[in-house]
C-alpha cells in the first residue's frame, strides 16, 4: 500500500467529522464498512446480539465487503468522502 494512499484515507477519516450534514443512514453504513474494510480488512470478531440492531446494521454492511482488498475499499472510501463534500 503506498504511503499516498494511507495518507489519503487518514485524511479522509478527518473530513468526513467536518461535513456541514449528516449522511442519510444507508450512506452512513457504507462509509462505516469501507472504512473498516480499509483498515482493518475482513470482519472479525463475534456478530453482535440479536437485539442490537445498530451493531447488526454494521455487522452486514462490514460482512458484505469480505474479499474486497483493503486498498480498493480505502480508495472507495475516499471517493465516498469526497462525493459527500469532504
Amino acid at each position: 500500500m503506498s504511503d499516498d494512499l494511507q495518507s489519503q484515507f487518514e485524511q479522509a477519516s478527518l473530513d468526513i467529522t467536518r461535513l456541514g450534514h449528516r449522511p442519510d443512514n444507508d450512506t452512513l453504513l457504507r462509509i462505516y464498512a469501507l472504512y473498516k474494510q480499509g483498515s482493518e480488512g475482513d470482519f472479525h470478531g463475534e456478530k453482535p446480539g440479536f437485539f442490537d440492531f445498530v451493531g447488526t446494521a454494521k455487522y452486514e454492511a462490514w460482512v458484505k465487503l469480505a474479499g474486497t482488498p483493503q486498498e480498493t475499499a480505502m480508495q472507495q472510501y475516499i471517493g465516498l468522502v469526497r462525493s459527500l463534500g469532504g
